[in-house]
């Protein structure tokens, strides 16, 4: 039996190229179980790997995807058996293990997650790495006290897929939600996710030489860092709190520890990839009830394996708006 997949290759001169194939299921790595994947998703992480340059890609040829929502085929796993309607973020996959965009995965069971009553896969996908980091944001900040009424809530990057799903769910949640961009053309699409207001990305895209500007915001959930960070981190609100959920500005932080010491900031890193089956079941639950359907519907993009290369490149540059399903059998 074969099925279709988007392969990379790289030739002889350390060239990469990628291209949909028919593959024999021979070529699946070993795992617990095996899945009919319905649909996949595009990260930041997934345009790396499908690029000129392989970005985190181990050995090749190599079939990226690091999501995938499906059912299950077949299972050596006692926890799923055929017929299961499963999800997978994180572990790695798509980049050191085959991921999600192929028609067929096999991978250990202890990476999967039951679908969660009240989802679709397609909605899953929708939702994907960026929206179950985007829930997980939104949990640390109501760990560490977030609550609605409290004020503003920043949220940068809000056009992209973590800042998408993060809007939806704090404005549905009842928060005042700031949204950070620098096209005026998602304005709209970021207020039609409940954005109270727009903060143009240069307002905040530089640091100033003060460490301390006057307390603004309540919580903020940052996929910038950088520059952006820094210049964030003196403005929030004594006593809160910033969850970190990426770095496309930049690995750097150029700020002082003076927020953290005058006003007891507290900086929240996110992670998302090896979080414990434990922790992962939660914040899905909470997805299927905090995040509108019908607000996750006004963020797809969809899309086929063959649009992916494209699709990759755009994403590296900042020109993929919301959330970007892959359907693996259109």
């Amino acid at each position: 039996m074969t099925f279709k997949a988007l392969l990379v290759e790289k030739n002889d001169e350390g060239k990469t190229s990628a291209s949909v194939q028919e593959l024999d299921e021979s070529r699946l790595p070993e795992g617990d179980v095996t899945v009919a994947v319905e649909y996949s998703t595009l990260n930041y992480k997934d345009g790396l790997c499908v690029g000129p340059g392989g970005g985190l890609v181990r050995n090749y040829p190599h079939v990226p995807g690091i999501d995938f929502a499906g059912t299950v085929l077949e299972s050596s796993d006692d926890w799923y058996k055929p017929g299961d309607k499963v999800v997978l973020t994180g572990w790695r996959v798509g980049e050191a293990w085959w991921g999600g965009y192929s028609q067929k995965a096999r991978v250990k069971g202890e990476w999967l997650v039951p679908l969660p009553e009240g989802l679709s896969t397609r909605n899953a996908m929708a939702i994907g790495t960026a929206g179950f980091t985007a829930m997980l944001a939104v949990m640390a900040l109501e760990n560490h006290g977030l609550k609605p009424g409290n004020g503003p809530v920043l949220v940068t990057g809000a056009a992209g897929g973590v800042g998408s799903v993060a809007t939806a769910i704090l404005a549905n949640l009842g928060h005042e939600v700031a949204a950070v961009t620098g096209r005026e053309s998602t304005w709209e699409y970021l207020k039609s996710l409940g954005a109270s207001s727009i903060v143009p990305r240069d307002d905040v895209n530089e640091t100033v030489k003060r460490p301390l500007e006057a307390e603004t915001w309540a919580g903020c959930i940052d996929a910038v860092g950088g520059a952006m960070l820094a210049r964030v981190l003196g403005q929030m609100k004594y006593g809160t709190s910033v969850a970190a959920v990426g770095l496309a500005g930049g690995a750097a932080l150029p700020a002082t520890v003076i927020p953290f010491l005058l006003r007891g900031i507290n900086l929240l890193g996110i992670d998302s990839v090896m979080r414990p089956y434990e922790a992962r079941l939660p914040a899905w639950e909470r997805l299927a009830k905090d995040l509108p359907m019908d607000k996750l519907d006004a963020m797809i993009q969809p899309a086929k394996l063959e649009d992916l290369p494209k699709l990759g490149a755009d994403i590296l540059k900042g020109q993929v708006k919301g959330r970007v399903v892959v359907d693996l059998n259109a």
